[in-house]
């Protein structure tokens, strides 16, 4: 219960700061992330091969299954992009990654 009034205090801060500075939300940075997912592509040579008119056409093989590369944190406002990284594969996203990825925003800031 105690995080739920805390999560609504700091929403009416930031209402309340809102209403107050017409200019406060657009110097909000904001985070986001995603994960990034890989696969190999046919390469143009491997995917024209001269055929006669008469051959069959070639069997392309199914699409490989997408690989998860890694994962990109992207913080920014509403006229750019402030900061982002590529937190690689098989690294865990824990509180100490997310506390060096902030340490580093507010450089960038």
């Amino acid at each position: 219960m105690h995080k739920k009034k805390n999560r609504v205090t700091v929403s009416q801060v930031l209402f309340d700061r809102s209403n107050a500075d017409e200019n406060f939300l657009k110097n909000a940075i904001t985070g986001d992330e995603t994960w990034v997912y890989g696969y190999d592509v046919e390469t143009k040579v491997q995917s024209s091969q001269c055929m006669g008119k008469l051959s069959p056409r070639p069997k392309k093989t199914k699409q490989q299954s997408l690989k998860r590369e890694g994962e990109v944190d992207s913080f920014f406002y509403s006229k750019d992009i402030v900061h982002y990284e590529l937190v690689p594969r098989g690294e865990t996203a824990n509180k100490e990654l997310y506390l060096h990825v902030l340490k580093r925003l507010r450089e960038a800031v």
